[in-house]
């Protein structure tokens, strides 16, 4: 019978990845030592990025799944210990580079990221719901997202997702929770039992910096920032933080919401930011027997593309309207996304259709095969 080699089982654990980070173990360098004995059983020493790791056992089974698949592997035994502090700061220059305290990749010309703030004139439209949904169909369709609650003071989004995990804390960087392949950090994962974000504008604006800067969210496709409803302090600290975000303005077809939601995309007048298209929440509701429905009236997108196309000189779009459905209104309640629950209903398909129109925007670079860094 044929033993297995160190070779071999360094290439297996490269395709297992560290499941916050997101990139193999091998490339981290937390494959400390690989033991075979004389038997085929295989013994290997990984190196946790911290003591409490939330995600310790899907590493060991993921570890454990990929060295048994090794021909000639009798038995795994794994020995967890942890990074020394220069270890991890080793860690965060690899993944951030040397201007990470100051810079973030986000706010760089040439980042590959998508970033959208998804806005709101006034509350009570779905903006949040919006952006959870439709961050869970971009992710479905194999995009890497990641989902910013910028709504300090009415976060929602952990919530939504189901999200109860806190953020691991790697030298100030942040490993922000995923959640139906999404990943998403809050100040809501900060405080407890739903104490209130007493906060003014200075407060905020280095909430939300740490937020761009010491959160690592890896190569993302797409972030979707869910801002709070109207046009004060986020909105100008992130047009300055993230000056090449784009905005989702979500409105209701009631002409009272439009006209509000108006004054939210007329931000980018003044900002120098792009209005990527507008989403018409609750447009109708279709009854059993096939009656369409207007309860909330009809034409709010249509005012609000043709009101910021005047203001903003360039055309700025209805991207997608979502129908109401009182039966996926409690999905959000229950920490499970519609799109999740219930694909096939009438707004999922509609997020899906915003989804697809968003995509191909995305240009993800042809992937490299990276070589297996020599084990020691």
């Amino acid at each position: 019978m044929e033993f297995p080699t160190e070779p071999q089982i360094a290439t297996a654990l490269a395709g297992v990845d560290d499941p916050e980070i997101g990139r193999p173990i091998t490339e981290l360098n937390m494959v400390e030592t690989i033991d075979i004995d004389g038997h085929g059983a295989v013994a290997v020493r990984i190196l946790l990025t911290v003591a409490g790791c939330p995600l310790r056992t899907k590493i060991s089974n993921d570890i454990r799944a990929a060295v048994t698949a090794v021909p000639g592997v009798t038995g795994v035994d794994i020995d967890f210990g942890v990074m020394t502090e220069e270890q991890r700061r080793e860690l965060r220059l690899q993944l951030r580079g040397p201007d990470s305290e100051t810079i973030s990749a986000l706010a760089q010309p040439d980042s590959p990221t998508r970033v959208y703030c998804v806005v709101s004139g006034k509350g009570g439209v779905g903006k949040s719901s919006v952006t959870v949904n439709l961050a869970v169909a971009l992710a479905r369709r194999g995009l890497r997202v990641g989902i910013m609650d910028a709504d300090v003071h009415g976060h929602s989004v952990p919530a939504m997702l189901g999200v109860s995990a806190t953020p691991t804390l790697v030298e100030r960087m942040m490993l922000p929770p995923m959640a139906f392949g999404v990943r998403v950090i809050s100040i809501g994962m900060f405080v407890e039992d739903n104490a209130p974000v007493v906060w003014r504008g200075p407060m905020l604006h280095r909430a939300l910096q740490q937020f761009v800067n010491d959160v690592y969210w890896g190569e993302l496709d797409v972030l979707l920032i869910d801002m709070p409803p109207g046009t004060g302090d986020v909105a100008i600290s992130l047009a300055q933080l993230l000056p090449a975000a784009q905005l989702l303005v979500v409105t209701t077809p009631q002409r009272t919401a439009a006209r509000i939601a108006e004054r939210a995309g007329a931000v980018a007048a003044q900002t120098g930011q792009r209005v990527a298209g507008i989403i018409e929440n609750m447009s109708w509701y279709d009854t059993p027997d096939g009656t369409r429905h207007t309860p909330f009236g009809a034409g709010g997108a249509t005012a609000v593309s043709r009101a910021l196309s005047g203001l903003l000189d360039t055309h700025c779009p209805v991207i997608g309207r979502i129908p109401f459905d009182p039966t996926v209104c409690a999905a959000g309640d229950e920490g499970a996304p519609f799109v999740h629950t219930d694909p096939s209903c009438a707004p999922s398909k509609a997020v899906g259709e915003i989804a697809a129109t968003l995509a191909p925007i995305v240009r993800r670079p042809l992937p490299v095969t990276p070589v297996t860094p020599a084990m020691v």
